[in-house]
């Protein structure tokens, strides 16, 4: 430790009391925040040096927007930037038009790191308050980020953060979706070679999100709008321990709209061909009943998927016709409900239409238990190429649309819907980008710079 403490800046006491700090640290605990609060110092002694030996380096001068003539530098004018590791110092070259022209000083310095002209954090620690932003609220993920930062982040400052990345997000997504509309396929994505022969599996749901009724004022009350969400996933086979083969989700991606059907059905489409849906060996579409979402299953997905309705959705709907038929309290209309479902599910759809047909023809059956009855056996004879279970099961597939339900749980309702949470749509929409770009895995591609190169004096 003294030759540690002999090589570190010994004319820098704040480093020297931070060494000793670990020195004495008698606790694992102790010691490691101890030598990560000096890594922390010595980081930024690192960066800021080697950021002031790149100041001096000779800087090329662009041209002046307005007249054309080469900018000239007017000094060194320091910068300052927090980062990951705290606050950053250093200075750099700036410079003006020679002739006077009212334009902004130019940094070339900055522009080399990636930084805007009046950026106060780095991008590093942009991205991981928004990451913290897509599972906790915006005040808990500012206090955590504060406390790994050892600098004052405020939750405004978080938020405006995440509307800037779901913008890029949303201008990104707008962008393939219009070069899909042009006739340009996107680029697959790649699949593991164990998944290549595996079914593609699709779906969707929606779920209700409180949203401010004036935007972005608090008052009023409350409108609730659906999220239709929808997700596409591979399916593998994994055996347990004890040897039981067991049906296990692969490569599951996410898409999600705050708008109509139509919107859906043009980010589905768009995720569908990144998915491989031209080349699987077989395709799946899993819903429950809603009209909307099977419209869109037939203006799109009919000529490439297999459509199932979901069981549970169909065994709801016929206890339904049971208890207005035979009233749900009795036990004929349990009986007759589980025997019903028990055919549902081992291939005899037929037989349960029929007992639904016949329980129309009933005699002083009540009106509104007639018309119930007469809506359930449309619902299900409207399905009837979608409920073949038995047939299903044999192909090993789903039966059930649970990975649908549980994408709205997870990537919805528990960020969107907490206690007292109500949103305004562009709040909503830019942090449901992100949320949606951290589990299809693009999230990092949102913080890349994007050098752009300055033209040469």
């Amino acid at each position: 430790m003294l030759c540690l403490s002999d090589s570190i800046r010994d004319d820098d006491p704040s480093v020297q009391r931070l060494l000793c700090t670990v020195e004495e640290a008698h606790t694992l605990p102790a010691l490691i925040l101890a030598a990560w609060s000096l890594a922390r110092v010595l980081a930024i002694h690192l960066v800021e040096s080697v950021l002031a030996e790149r100041a001096r380096r000779p800087t090329s001068w662009p041209r002046c927007p307005q007249c054309g003539a080469g900018l000239r530098s007017k000094g060194f004018v320091k910068r300052q930037v927090i980062s990951l590791v705290g606050p950053l110092q250093w200075q750099r070259r700036v410079g003006r038009c020679p002739q006077g022209c009212e334009t902004p000083q130019v940094a070339p310095f900055d522009e080399e790191l990636g930084l805007q002209p009046h950026q106060r954090t780095s991008g590093e620690l942009q991205s991981l308050g928004c990451a913290l932003a897509v599972f906790v609220p915006f005040a808990t993920a500012a206090t955590l980020l504060s406390w790994h930062s050892a600098a004052s982040i405020s939750p405004r400052a978080l938020w405006g953060w995440v509307q800037a990345a779901g913008q890029r997000a949303m201008e990104q997504l707008q962008a393939q979706l219009q070069a899909v509309a042009q006739g340009q396929l996107p680029t697959e994505e790649p699949l593991a070679p164990e998944l290549v022969a595996a079914p593609l599996l699709r779906g969707a749901d929606g779920v209700m999100v409180p949203f401010r009724p004036e935007g972005g004022q608090p008052r009023g009350k409350t409108a609730w709008h659906e999220i239709k969400v929808g997700v596409l996933a591979r399916l593998g086979r994994h055996r347990t321990r004890r040897g039981k083969v067991v049906a296990r989700l692969h490569q599951r991606r996410l898409v999600a709209v705050f708008g109509n059907i139509d919107a859906l059905q043009r980010r589905l489409w768009l995720e569908a061909l990144r998915q491989g849906i031209m080349h699987a060996s077989q395709v799946v579409w899993l819903s429950d009943g809603a009209r909307g979402l099977w419209r869109l299953f037939d203006e799109r997905f009919v000529d490439y998927a297999r459509g199932i309705l979901d069981f549970y959705h169909a065994v709801q709907q016929l206890w339904k016709g049971a208890a207005a038929w035979l009233d749900g309290r009795t036990t004929q209309a349990r009986r007759w409900w589980g025997w019903a479902r028990h055919r549902l599910r081992h291939g005899q759809p037929d037989g349960v239409l029929a007992d639904l047909a016949d329980a129309l023809d009933v005699e002083g059956l009540p009106d509104t238990a007639r018309e119930t009855v007469r809506t359930v056996y449309a619902s299900l004879d409207r399905h009837r190429d979608h409920i073949d279970y038995e047939v299903y099961k044999e192909l090993g597939l789903p039966i059930g649309s649970g990975m649908v339900e549980s994408a709205c749980t997870w990537l919805i309702q528990q960020r969107f819907k907490g206690v007292g949470m109500r949103w305004s749509e562009d709040g909503f929409n830019h942090l449901l980008h992100l949320r949606l770009a951290w589990v299809n895995g693009t999230f990092e591609t949102l913080f890349q710079v994007q050098r752009q190169p300055s033209p040469n004096t």
